[in-house]
Parts: structure tokens; sequence; C-alpha cells
């Protein structure tokens, strides 16, 4: 065809053709990658099924099965019931999960008391169980202990009173003065304490006849005594004894009277030749109430001073000895 100016018209005509395969897209890949994935999962379970054992396997089944409950005693419950694939010993890789193993104590019924809680939770008996710090030990337990420093006590200061008797002897036989009247020296060991009498004896008096004034070697033998005594800490009871023979003046002054007073100026050299005035606790005159020879009531022996050094502790394990009773 031509125009009215002679020239050719072109006419462009174009087709639209149908859709076909071409290359198809990319939904083939899709379907390809989800066969081989179903494969890969296909594989991997015959392996699981082929390296684990039945307990695993149903440890595996109850992880992916979130609504069953857990058929064994270990693992968790729930959503992440099951147990660890792991065996014991084995080396665990970076990936697995990490478990706390704890041992608990056999559940129990009943607990009877916090004694024996904490017996359970030790794993103990009660024999076994080793004492909580801080808990009070049991009366026997108390007893036991105070008996044992009681008793401790009770022979410390037996020592004391032997060393304080043999210093006493060693030191009258060491003066020639004292020598003679070691004789007049009594020491024994009674229930109330270590006993010192200074005592009459034949041709040998401490005081003068119905006087509390007394000799000369009356006061050097307190001082030595003192000079021993001085250095302990007991409390010192002072008693005064005349023998039976009557005594009375006028004015009623008696054997009671007398023995007082002799006490009492014993007390008073104590105190000249160093003892502290505050350890003494009494000063008595016994008259003859308590002779020292019950059976001859107007002995000399009877006429004597009494220095009692009285115990700390009870006493123990000794003989009953009767008041005017001694051994020289």
């Amino acid at each position: 065809m031509s125009n009215d100016d002679g020239r050719a018209t072109i006419i462009i005509k174009k087709v639209k053709k149908g859709g076909h395969g071409g290359h198809h897209g990319g939904a083939w890949k899709v379907a390809y990658a989800d066969f081989v994935t179903a494969m890969m999962a296909f594989f991997l379970l015959l392996w699981l099924l082929n390296v684990t054992t039945e307990e695993q396997r149903l440890g595996i089944a109850d992880y992916f099965t979130p609504a069953s409950v857990s058929r064994n005693l270990a693992g968790s419950d729930g959503v992440m019931g099951g147990q660890s694939m792991s065996e014991a010993g084995a080396q665990q890789s970076d990936s697995s999960p990490v478990g706390v193993t704890i041992q608990l104590p056999p559940a129990t019924e009943e607990w009877e008391g916090e004694t024996e809680g904490l017996m359970a939770v030790q794993g103990g008996t009660e024999d076994e169980a080793e004492p909580i710090p801080g808990q009070e030990t049991t009366v026997d337990e108390k007893e036991l202990e105070e008996s044992d420093i009681e008793r401790l006590m009770e022979e410390l200061e037996a020592e004391r009173f032997a060393e304080a008797e043999a210093q006493i002897r060693q030191t009258l036989e060491s003066t020639p003065e004292l020598k003679e009247l070691s004789e007049n020296l009594l020491i024994d060991q009674t229930p109330e304490g270590m006993r010192i009498q200074i005592v009459d004896k034949d041709g040998t008096s401490m005081f003068p006849s119905g006087s509390s004034g007394m000799y000369e070697h009356t006061t050097k033998l307190l001082q030595a005594v003192v000079d021993v005594i001085a250095g302990l800490e007991n409390r010192i009871a002072i008693k005064g004894h005349t023998d039976a023979t009557p005594f009375q003046s006028a004015n009623g002054y008696s054997n009671w009277e007398l023995s007082t007073d002799r006490a009492n100026a014993s007390r008073r050299t104590l105190i000249e030749g160093g003892l502290k005035p505050g350890r003494i606790e009494s000063v008595v005159g016994r008259a003859d109430q308590e002779p020292l020879i019950a059976e001859d009531p107007l002995s000399p022996q009877n006429r004597r001073i009494s220095i009692i050094l009285l115990r700390d502790t009870p006493a123990r394990n000794l003989p009953d000895f009767q008041s005017n009773g001694g051994n020289n």
C-alpha cells in the first residue's frame, strides 16, 4: 500500500504468544529442597534408631510429644520432658544440654523434728550424726564436765595443802629453837579443810594456865605457820579448845571465855605475822566440847588452837574425820 505522496505504508503487527514452560520459574527448586530435607530427616531417623538405646528413644519420643508425660523418673515433665541421650561418663559436646544431678533424701511421710530432718538431709543416723555447732549439750554432759572440773580443782587444792604441810614441817626441822616443838604441831585433813593444831604436851604448854597471853615459843610457832599459809588464798577458821578441868572465876569467866580469848589472841598474832585480815572467816571458842583425846577429857592435848584452811571445793573421797580426831 502507498499513500497519496507515493510512499509505501509499513504496518507492524505485534503478536502476543501464550505462556509456556521456558525455564518454568524457581518453584521446582523449593520442591527439590523439601525432598532433600525429607530424605535427610529420614536418614537421620534411621541413624538414631541404630545408635540409640530403647530408653533413649523413649526420651526422644517424649521430647517431641509435649502432651505426653514422661514414663521415667529422670528428666523434666511438660514440654521439656524426657531424658538426656548422654550416657554416664560419655564426653559431652558443646551443643549438648547441661544437666545437674542432685541426690535427694528418700521421701518420708512425716518429719518428727528438726534433729531428724537434719539427719535425713545429711544421710546419717542418730548415732552417726555430728553435733550441730552451737547446739547445747545435754544435762548429763554438763554434769560430767562440772564433775571433772570439780575433781581437778580438788586435786590441785590437795597438792597445795600437801606442799604447805611439807614446808611447815621443814621450817620446824630447820629451826633449832622450833625443832623441839614439832610434836606440839598436828596437821591433818578434815572435810572442812587442812587443820593445823597447836597443842599442849606434858611439860610444854602454849598458854599459861587460865590466861590468853601466849608464851614466846607459841608466837614463834604461829609465825612459822603464817609464813607458809600467807601465800595461799583459802579462808581461815580459828577455834580455841580447853580440857575438861573446871575453870570459873568469881565474875563468871569460864572455859568458854578462855577458849574464845585464846582463839582471838591467835588471830591477832597471825595478822601481825603477815596474814591478811580479810581471810579470817570465823573465830570461836569451843571450851571442852571437842576434845582431841575423847577418852581422856583431862589430857593436856585437849588444850589447843585449831587453824583450819577451809576448802574452796566440796570434799570428796575423804574419810569421815571426827572433829576431835587427828594424827601427828
